[in-house]
């Protein structure tokens, strides 16, 4: 087979049962008995020839809660990960925490959803939502890496995929002082992020430049694939926002 169709479910509330592995072989035109399940309930393999069954799919699928990522089989297992930090490896937008010291989080917080929109430009975002920190003490930046929530996942992705010999990057456009504790925390190779500066104690109110946005996010993919002898196709990226799609 030169493909491979895998079905995904929510963990918490798994739905692919053998009626819905039943309905996708027939839409691919393979046998049920084929699947090769990765989670009871949650993941299966579904070899198939590449063809496109992609409406045949959905209309298998109907309205079952479930995704389903169809790849070749060539390549399939990735060499690089690359993955944004915020709302992705973490639940937390940690510009927002901070500004919760100074009563700022509704503000700064609508900002952020702005520019993940993609609304306006994340640069510019960052400078002027970092611009409202100055004069924050730098202790607060511990008291807010206390927050962190990882997203469920997380950890397992990452373990896997440096199991299987891949190398795993944390290429953040938010700030090194978080991205350095949740690359310890997850078990990322390196991680790459935006640097908040100060005076020793207190934020100025200015973040390092360049600013790591969008196309650094994509140079940082291109890099590290050159430095390991890659193509594009042995990589994958993960992210959530508008200064994502570059190198997703």
């Amino acid at each position: 087979m030169t493909h491979v169709l895998t079905l995904i479910a929510d963990p918490a509330k798994p739905s692919i049962d053998q009626a819905c592995v039943r309905d996708v072989a027939q839409a691919l035109g393979v046998r049920a008995d084929s699947a090769i399940w990765l989670a009871d309930g949650v993941a299966v393999d579904l070899p198939f020839n590449g063809t496109d069954a992609s409406d045949a799919i959905r209309v298998a699928l109907e309205a079952r809660p479930i995704d389903a990522v169809a790849q070749p089989v060539a390549h399939r297992r990735k060499r690089l990960l690359v993955a944004d930090m915020e709302s992705t490896i973490i639940e937390n937008e940690m510009l927002d925490e901070l500004a919760e010291f100074l009563g700022l989080r509704a503000h700064i917080a609508a900002i952020t959803a702005r520019a993940m929109n993609g609304e306006i430009d994340f640069a510019g975002a960052l400078r002027e939502r970092v611009g409202l920190l100055k004069g924050l003490d730098v202790a607060r930046l511990g008291e807010a890496a206390k927050r962190i929530r990882y997203m469920p996942g997380g950890r397992e992705l990452v373990a896997t995929m440096r199991a299987n010999g891949a190398y795993c990057a944390l290429v953040s456009g938010g700030f090194t002082f978080f991205t350095a504790m949740v690359r310890a925390t997850v078990g990322f190779d390196e991680d790459r992020a935006n640097r908040l500066l100060d005076d020793g104690a207190k934020l100025t109110g200015a973040v390092g430049e360049p600013i790591l946005g969008k196309e650094a996010k994509l140079t940082a993919l291109q890099e590290l694939a050159t430095a390991h002898g890659l193509h594009m196709a042995q990589t994958m990226t993960v992210g959530d926002g508008a200064n994502d799609l570059p190198m997703l």
